[in-house]
């Protein structure tokens, strides 16, 4: 992810983001996972949209710019017990000029702490592989562990995912795992909305954190709808604040549940 910048000074963020990109969130399913997985027998459908207002505007080493990119994910995750889920990831996008494009698809399954074993906060483990096009990623495979750790206070709600990534092929897979926290604070403002911060980041290889302006930076303001069980919706509006993270982006998640 990179910023407009004029001149030489764009070539050179540029080239960094190219360094960072493996390591930091990326623009198709920008969310902060809870620990709660779906219940058994049940398949929960999401479609995930994101658009880059500000980002790159020149293809570099082969990828694709982001700006004015409309990135979307189909979602479809099945609950197969009370503490087991399979998730599968369809990412697209879609700019001007490229037309409507295939991405990638990911497969992420997830273990969940059972709520007999009355932990003091939710905790869950996610495990993600899977295949990028290169014109959208330097790495064309990619691992990921996501420890996933949240708690409810009342009306407030805390969610911390340190995610650790790994390229398998590419430019990056040689540099290990590198760092890529998430965080979300939330407020039950009603009993139907929910208003929050969420952030995400990119520090680069867990042995040597790369230099502030090559890392992925971004803070979203996030709405929660909690209009029925069957149903999710998460809306923001995200700004980057380093040279190497498209500077605003705003993102949609609809979900669905479905009894099988």
């Amino acid at each position: 992810m990179k910023t407009v910048l004029p001149g030489r000074l764009a070539a050179t963020a540029l080239g960094l983001a190219i360094v960072a990109l493996s390591f930091g969130q990326d623009n198709y399913e920008i969310q902060v996972y809870g620990s709660s997985t779906v219940s058994k027998g049940h398949t929960m459908v999401e479609l995930h949209s994101n658009y880059t207002f500000l980002g790159s505007t020149s293809m570099v080493n082969g990828m694709y710019p982001t700006q004015n990119a409309l990135h979307e994910t189909i979602e479809i995750t099945h609950g197969w017990n009370d503490n087991f889920e399979t998730g599968f990831y369809f990412f697209t996008s879609q700019r001007e000029g490229q037309g409507y494009q295939y991405v990638g698809s990911h497969i992420r399954p997830r273990v969940k702490v059972p709520d007999s074993w009355k932990w003091p906060v939710g905790a869950s483990l996610s495990m993600e592989v899977g295949y990028q096009r290169q014109q959208y990623a330097p790495d064309t495979w990619d691992f990921e562990i996501r420890p996933i750790i949240d708690k409810t206070w009342g009306k407030f709600y805390a969610a911390f995912n340190p995610a650790l990534e790994l390229a398998l092929a590419g430019p990056d897979s040689s540099q290990g795992y590198g760092f890529s926290p998430n965080v979300k604070v939330s407020y039950d403002a009603t009993k139907a909305v929910t208003l929050g911060f969420e952030y995400y980041g990119g520090f680069g290889p867990i042995t040597d954190f790369a230099p502030r302006k090559e890392q992925q930076q971004q803070l979203f303001a996030a709405l929660d709808l909690n209009i029925s069980e069957e149903w999710e919706f998460n809306a923001g509006v995200g700004l980057g604040w380093t040279e190497s993270t498209d500077r605003l982006i705003a993102k949609c998640i609809v979900g669905r549940r479905f009894s099988f």
